[in-house]
């Protein structure tokens, strides 16, 4: 059941981004929620486990929208990656933590989507582009962040998403 929850995920993550939240656009951008939850595995079970979850929720996001295959992929695995070495110095029952997460993984994100675009386009003008978008998306999912991190911090400790032992 939990690896059935954990790739439906970014399933319906990526569909009520498109429906839900298309409509209610914060700074005229939406939420990443397949970040927020990359970064919240990262938060919870480390940076090798969340760079492999990150690495084929990016790469399942890639196929999906079909823009740019790989960049989603390595943006989201360097950016779980870096979260992920948090793990042991946080105390993951405080909901602050999953205010944490939701914001600098999206900022840390931001950044590595930028200078991927760059090396791969060489076109400056684009971090206009990504940093007005970075505003707004790290608002949305600052606001997402901590009713989504109470039920997966919940579900990762007692529920579906918990561990088998």
């Amino acid at each position: 059941m939990r690896l059935l929850i954990l790739c439906l995920l970014p399933y319906m993550s990526i569909f009520l981004e498109s429906t839900f939240f298309a409509r209610y656009p914060v700074l005229g951008v939406g939420p990443d929620l397949v970040l927020v939850f990359v970064a919240f595995y990262a938060i919870i079970y480390g940076s090798g486990k969340g760079a492999g979850y990150g690495f084929l929720c990016g790469l399942f996001k890639d196929l999906y929208l079909g823009r740019f295959i790989g960049l989603n992929a390595v943006s989201l695995t360097l950016t779980a990656l870096l979260l992920g070495w948090w793990e042991v110095k946080l105390f993951k029952e405080n909901v602050l933590v999953g205010l944490m997460a939701g914001v600098l993984g999206t900022v840390v994100n931001s950044i590595l989507v930028l200078l991927l675009m760059l090396a791969g386009t060489g076109d400056p003008d684009i971090a206009k582009t990504i940093f007005a978008g970075m505003v707004g998306q790290t608002a949305y999912n600052g606001l997402l962040s901590v009713p989504l991190y109470i039920w997966y911090y919940k579900s990762s400790r007692s529920g579906v998403l918990r561990l088998s032992r």
